[in-house]
C-alpha cells in the first residue's frame, strides 16, 4: 500500500513538473499553466475587476502557444453568462455572440483572424455582385482581427434594430438598416447556447481556484 501511494505521488508530480506555473481546482485539474518556456498553454481563466465604470468579467478558454484558440465564455461577476467568442491564431475569428444579464441575444460580431506567422493572406471574399461566386484576395498581415461579415444589433424586444456589413475591415457603402417600426419586431427566444448553460450549471456556483505555482 505504501509503494503504491509512492507511485501515486511520483506521477502526480510528474506532471506537474513541465508547467512552470499552473492553478489547481476542487476537481484537481490544472489551469492557468504557463509551459517552461513561459508560454500559456490548456485551459485558463481571467478575471478582470471594474476599473473607471467599466463593469469587470471572467473569460475561461484555451490557449495554445500562448494565443487564445477555439470557443471563450464571459460571465459578469455574478456569474452569468454574458459573450460567447471564437479565436484563431489569438485573434477573434468568425461570429461572436453577447448577451445581457437576462440571457438576451444582444450583438452579433463577424470576424476574419490573420495569421500572425505569414507577412500576407490570402482571403476567399463573396462578390456581392454575382451570389455563391468568390475571389481571393491577399492582405497584408499586421497581425490583428477584421470586421469581415455582418453584425447584428438586437433591440430589448429581441428584434434586430440594425445591421451592418463589412468586408475585410472595410465597412460596405449604404448597408446599414434598421427595423422600421416597432410593430415589425418579433421577439426571440434565448440561444441555445444561453439555455444549455443555465441548464448545465443551474443551482452551481463558479469554483474557485488556488494557487498551485511552483515558483521559479
Amino acid at each position: 500500500m505504501r509503494w503504491i501511494l509512492i507511485l501515486t505521488l511520483l506521477i502526480s508530480l510528474n506532471g506537474y513538473s513541465q508547467w512552470k506555473d499552473y492553478t489547481i481546482n476542487a476537481n484537481k485539474d490544472t489551469l492557468n499553466r504557463v509551459d517552461m518556456s513561459g508560454k500559456k498553454q490548456g485551459p485558463w481563466s481571467h478575471r478582470y475587476e471594474t476599473v473607471r465604470g467599466e463593469p469587470g468579467y471572467e473569460e475561461e478558454g484555451f490557449y495554445e502557444n500562448d494565443r487564445k484558440i477555439g470557443e471563450w465564455r464571459m460571465f459578469n461577476l455574478s456569474g452569468d453568462l454574458v459573450g460567447i467568442e471564437n479565436y484563431k491564431w489569438g485573434f477573434k475569428d468568425g461570429v461572436n455572440k453577447y448577451f445581457s444579464m437576462h440571457g438576451d441575444l444582444r450583438l452579433e460580431q463577424s470576424w476574419k483572424a490573420l495569421n500572425p506567422d505569414k507577412e500576407f493572406d490570402t482571403i476567399m471574399v463573396e462578390d456581392l455582385d454575382k451570389l455563391d461566386s468568390y475571389r481571393a484576395v491577399i492582405v497584408k498581415n499586421e497581425g490583428a482581427s477584421l470586421k469581415h461579415g455582418t453584425w447584428k444589433y438586437y433591440d430589448e424586444s429581441g428584434g434586430v434594430s440594425r445591421t451592418e456589413t463589412f468586408t475585410l475591415g472595410k465597412q460596405e457603402k449604404d448597408n446599414t438598416t434598421s427595423t422600421a417600426t416597432t410593430s415589425e419586431k418579433k421577439a426571440i427566444n434565448k440561444p441555445k447556447e444561453v439555455l444549455d448553460f443555465e441548464k448545465k450549471n443551474s443551482g452551481k456556483k463558479k469554483v474557485k481556484v488556488k494557487d498551485g505555482s511552483t515558483g521559479g
